[in-house]
């Protein structure tokens, strides 16, 4: 946490997260023209807000895009400040769809965030692919119908019967990856749909859980945040066995 406040504490280095803010996975070069200062000193003050975990990379071709990295942000918000807010009610990840079935080979994602959980690699797979472990954190759903297995679809229901949105697997790496679609019914039938990836990779006695975005429609920026809250509280659940749930 000390790194994290240490990394705020610079304007220099707010502006950059204000950037990526604005518009995620910008190169070097871009964020280099927002700053008063040398293409090395712009390195420095990424470097340590990578360190902090609140900019994570993604390297494609030459370049390397920086990522504003939600999860450390919402863990802090839900330490201090939720709680005072609202009570415990129902909250989790913001999930999937898309037509796009079977591309492995997907350019660089239009958002991505990563997180560490103090878990067995075994317990975070179950949490990522199991319908009854995704519906115990999720922060709107109350249950989730159907099958994580590729071939099969998952579909997110809110406590009036209606689906709030609908995943389907296209690749699975038992216990290292997911892939899947996102159908957000919540921006309307016609929505767009967009891609996404689980990386899993075990750390000692945790693992590091990435989350990627691909393909996502002009206005529905907003799920970078579920995203955020999905990960704090999956990472709540499975470390303490209660799950930060909140209303949105």
């Amino acid at each position: 946490m000390d790194a994290i406040f240490k990394a705020l504490a610079d304007p220099a280095r707010r502006t950059l997260l204000d950037a990526l803010r604005q518009r995620d996975g910008q190169p070097l070069q871009d964020l280099t023209e927002l700053l008063d200062m040398t293409r090395f000193g712009v390195m420095k003050h990424l470097g340590v807000l990578e360190e902090a975990g609140l900019v994570v990379t993604r390297k494609k071709g030459r370049f390397k895009y920086h990522y504003l990295n939600a999860v450390p942000l919402q863990q802090a918000i839900d330490r201090w400040i939720e709680p005072l807010l609202v009570k415990p009610a129902a909250r989790a990840v913001l999930n999937l769809k898309d037509q796009l079935e079977g591309e492995t080979d997907m350019s660089k994602p239009d958002f991505m965030m990563q997180t560490f959980i103090r878990c067995t690699q075994d317990a975070l797979w179950d949490a990522l692919s199991a319908p009854e472990s995704m519906a115990a954190y999720h922060f709107m759903c109350d249950r989730v119908e159907g099958s994580a297995e590729v071939g099969g679809k998952l579909d997110w229901i809110l406590p009036d019967g209606n689906r709030m949105l609908t995943q389907r697997p296209t690749k699975v790496e038992p216990k290292t990856r997911i892939e899947a679609t996102f159908e957000p019914h919540f921006f309307g039938p016609d929505a767009p749909a967009s891609r996404m990836v689980f990386l899993i990779e075990p750390q000692g006695d945790a693992c590091k859980l990435t989350i990627e975005h691909y393909d996502l429609a002009a206005g529905q920026e907003g799920v970078a945040e579920g995203w955020a809250r999905l990960a704090a509280s999956l990472k709540s659940w499975l470390e303490t066995g209660t799950a930060m749930k909140a209303s949105m």
